[in-house]
C-alpha cells in the first residue's frame, strides 16, 4: 500500500476541496477555460523544472511510494501534483472570494472595481453601472 502513498494524499486534497464547488457554488470547474489559463504557467514550469533536476540529478523520487508509472520520465504522481494543488488553491480562493464578496484579488475588471458592483454581477434595475 505504501506505493499507493503520494496517489492518496493527492486524492485527500480533491475530495477536501470538492465540497467548496458543490456546497459554495465557485463554479470553478464550470468555468474550466478560466482555470486552465490559471493551470498552465505552473504546469510547463514545474514540469519543466523537475525533468531539468532529475536530469541533472539533482532531484529524485522515492520509487517505494509511487506507482512506477511515469509520464515523459517523470512520475506520474508529480505531473499530476502540477494540477491537482493548484486546482485545490483556486478552489480555495474561489470559496472565499464567495463568502467574502467585497475581497477584490486584482483580477476583476476596472469597471467592477470603480463601480462598487460586486464582481460578476450585475447592477439592480435603476443602479448605475
Amino acid at each position: 500500500m505504501r506505493h499507493l502513498s503520494y496517489l492518496a494524499l493527492l486524492a485527500g486534497c480533491l475530495l477536501g476541496t470538492a465540497p467548496l464547488e458543490f456546497l459554495l457554488g465557485t463554479r470553478v470547474y464550470a468555468r474550466w477555460r478560466r482555470l486552465l489559463v490559471a493551470l498552465l504557467p505552473g504546469l510547463v514550469l514545474g514540469i519543466g523544472w523537475d525533468l531539468y533536476a532529475i536530469h541533472r540529478h539533482q532531484w529524485s523520487f522515492d520509487r517505494r511510494y509511487l506507482l512506477g508509472v511515469s509520464v515523459a520520465g517523470l512520475p506520474l504522481e508529480e505531473a499530476l501534483f502540477f494540477v491537482v494543488i493548484p486546482v485545490c488553491a483556486v478552489l480555495t480562493l474561489e470559496a472565499v472570494r464567495r463568502r467574502r464578496p467585497g475581497w477584490t484579488i486584482g483580477d476583476e475588471g476596472d469597471s467592477e472595481r470603480l463601480s462598487g458592483v460586486e464582481p460578476g454581477s450585475s447592477p439592480q434595475v435603476g443602479e448605475q453601472p
